[in-house]
Order: structure tokens, then C-alpha cells, then sequence
């Protein structure tokens, strides 16, 4: 077992690298200051003690990553302890064998620190890039996941599907320093995902954006189930919490803070997704109450919310988001020792009890 494991809950944030505009002073930054700034972040979360560091995969020109597994191998160079996982991999789409490798070629060059975090993403623009079909889209994630499974755990394997061509004793290269690479399947809101995630016994990390938390229970409960019945183990089936995160010293100055970053964020993402709807503060000040799903506020607010959810889900990490709607980079740093130095000290002293 590992020491996050003993300690209750890993504390962890992560980026999809959106670049947004400042709304208070109109600025966009480039792609590459978007990458030094995820890198920079990266090396404050390792040296603050949090446990987890996790970089989303997109390929638009307003994010600024579109390969995880390379961001993630330079983040390794520049950090000693933090593990490191895609927040997703973009499954559906992706080449198992090409992921697979690349993650076990950053598991040589972090010492044993790779994850995965496999999804179907919030977009489709990498269905037409790869030549893939969006009438496929469960079919492609359940065979590649398959495939993914079985490279985890065989140096050769033999293999045939219905979307890729099949392969007979193929070496696996190169192999991880872990026995095998912990791979997570991130879970939007759909029983089917939820079901998904139990049969092939990796671990699910849920998103959860908004909304009283209460309602991803069935979520849960439906993951276990299907784990169990598959024959995995509840030590083996475990749940992750990503949200989107703000923390200040009190709970009106982060919101007050926040709302013009999370407005702006919704804008956009609003847009990309063809919808013109707009947040208004009292939309906000909802979403940050203290029953939902938001966090945002003091540490002790943070607390309170991740401690109810450990209620509810029983679950080992807490990924938070910190870094969006064009946030400057310094209050990004301030989230980052904020959330190690008060909020995850209090959450294990809170769990150790």
C-alpha cells in the first residue's frame, strides 16, 4: 500500500491548459508561457508536498496541450516526488500501444511515478483528426481500454479488434519500473461509465463541476457493484474527486475573487460548445454555496466539502482545478500552498480520526 493510501486522501490539482483571456485586463497569454506556467505550478505542487499532479489533453489552439504524456515527461525532469497522470487521455482516440508506451517511457524518467486517467473527453474534434467516427464513441473507448488493460499487464501480447489491426507476440516496450501503471477511468455522470470503470477494475475518478454532490452517490454505489460482481476487490476499486478549486483566507474574498475567473471560464467553454449562455453572480454565489459541489472559499470551507464527499464516496483523492479562465499565475501559486500547507493537513488530521 502506498503512504497516500494509509493517509486517506490524496491531495492533488491538475490543468487542461485552457487559455483564456485575463477578464480584468483583457491579456491572453501565448501557448508557450501557458506550458512554462504548467510546468512552474508542477515543481510548486512537488515542492509544497501534494501528491498528485495531473495535465488534460485537448487539440484546439486555445489549449495549449494536446500530448499529456510529453508535458508530463518535462514536468518529470523538474520534480522528485509528485506522481503524475493525464487528466484524460482521450481514449477513444488514441492509440493503446502508442499510450501505453509513451506512459511507461515516462514511468523510466520519473522513477516510477506514471498514471493514467482514461476518458472520453469533452470534445470531438479528435475523432475527424484521427480518422475515427463519432458513431463509434463507446464501442472505440470499451476495445481500446480492453487493449490498454492487456499491455499493462503482458510484455507480449497478441491481440485482435475490430478498429485497429491485430497483432500476434508483439513486445511491449518499454517496460515500467512499476509492476504496472495505475490507470483510472474518468467518469462524467453516465451509469454506463460508472459500470464500465467497475468491470475493468481501475480505479474512477469522478467530475464533479456543480450541483449538490449527492446525486454522483448512485455513481458510486453503482461502480462498487459492478467491480465486486466482476471479482475485484474494494481496495482495488477506488474513487477519485476532480472539482474546480478556489481557496483564499476567507470564504467571501474567494469568491469575490473568483467570480470574474469562473464567469469567463464558463464563457468560453460556453462558446466552444456552441451555447451563449452566460453566469451571472448569482449563479455563482449558488454554485459556491456550502451544499454544493464547488470549491470555493476559506480552507476551512474547502474542508468541509471534501470531508462531506468522503462521506458520501469514501473516496482516496481530491484533484482540484485551479488554474482557469485566464487566472494569473501568481494566484494559481497562492491556490497551490494554500491547499498543501492548510487545506490537505487538515483533511488527513480530519480522516486519521
Amino acid at each position: 500500500m502506498s503512504t497516500i493510501d494509509k493517509n486517506g486522501i490524496a491531495n492533488a490539482i491538475y490543468t487542461l491548459a485552457d487559455i483564456g483571456p485575463d477578464p480584468l485586463t483583457g491579456e491572453t497569454i501565448t501557448a508557450k508561457q501557458r506550458v512554462k506556467e504548467i510546468i512552474e505550478a508542477a515543481k510548486l505542487a512537488d515542492e509544497a508536498g501534494l501528491d498528485v499532479f495531473g495535465v488534460g489533453e485537448h487539440h484546439r489552439l486555445d489549449y495549449a496541450v494536446s500530448s499529456p504524456a510529453v508535458m508530463l515527461s518535462a514536468i518529470a525532469r523538474e520534480t522528485k516526488q509528485i506522481k503524475l497522470t493525464s487528466t484524460t487521455s482521450v481514449l477513444s482516440t488514441l492509440d493503446p500501444v502508442r499510450l501505453y508506451e509513451d506512459f511507461a517511457t515516462l514511468d523510466l524518467l520519473s522513477d516510477g511515478r506514471a498514471e493514467i486517467i482514461a476518458g472520453r473527453g469533452a470534445f470531438i474534434e479528435s475523432f475527424p483528426l484521427f480518422g475515427y467516427s463519432t458513431n463509434d464513441y463507446d464501442e472505440l473507448f470499451t476495445e481500446h481500454m480492453d487493449l490498454l488493460l492487456k499491455l499493462n499487464q503482458n510484455e507480449t501480447v497478441t491481440w485482435s479488434g475490430k478498429f485497429r489491426a491485430p497483432f500476434r507476440n508483439a513486445e511491449i516496450s518499454p517496460r515500467p519500473i512499476q509492476d504496472q501503471i495505475p490507470i483510472w477511468i474518468g467518469v462524467g455522470g453516465t451509469p454506463e461509465s460508472a459500470v464500465r470503470a467497475g468491470r475493468f477494475g481501475v480505479g474512477m475518478a469522478l467530475a464533479i463541476l456543480g450541483g449538490d454532490p449527492l446525486r454522483f452517490k448512485p455513481l458510486v454505489d453503482i461502480y462498487h457493484k459492478a467491480g465486486m460482481e466482476a471479482g475485484y476487490s474494494s481496495e482495488e476499486l477506488k474513487v477519485g474527486v476532480t472539482g474546480h478549486a478556489y481557496i483564499a483566507k476567507t470564504t467571501q474574498q474567494a469568491k469575490d475573487e473568483f467570480f470574474p475567473y469562473y464567469s469567463n471560464y464558463w464563457s468560453y467553454v460556453n462558446r466552444q460548445r456552441g451555447m451563449g449562455t452566460r453566469m451571472s453572480r448569482e449563479d455563482f454565489e449558488y454554485m459556491s454555496s456550502p451544499s454544493t459541489a464547488l470549491f470555493v472559499g476559506s480552507p476551512e470551507q474547502i474542508v468541509e466539502k471534501v470531508l462531506r464527499q468522503h462521506e458520501l464516496f469514501g473516496h482516496k483523492r481530491f484533484l482540484a482545478q485551479v488554474d482557469i479562465g485566464g487566472l494569473p499565475f501568481q494566484k494559481v501559486a497562492k491556490n497551490i500552498e494554500l491547499l498543501a500547507t492548510e487545506v490537505a493537513p487538515m483533511i488527513k488530521k480530519a480522516i486519521s480520526k
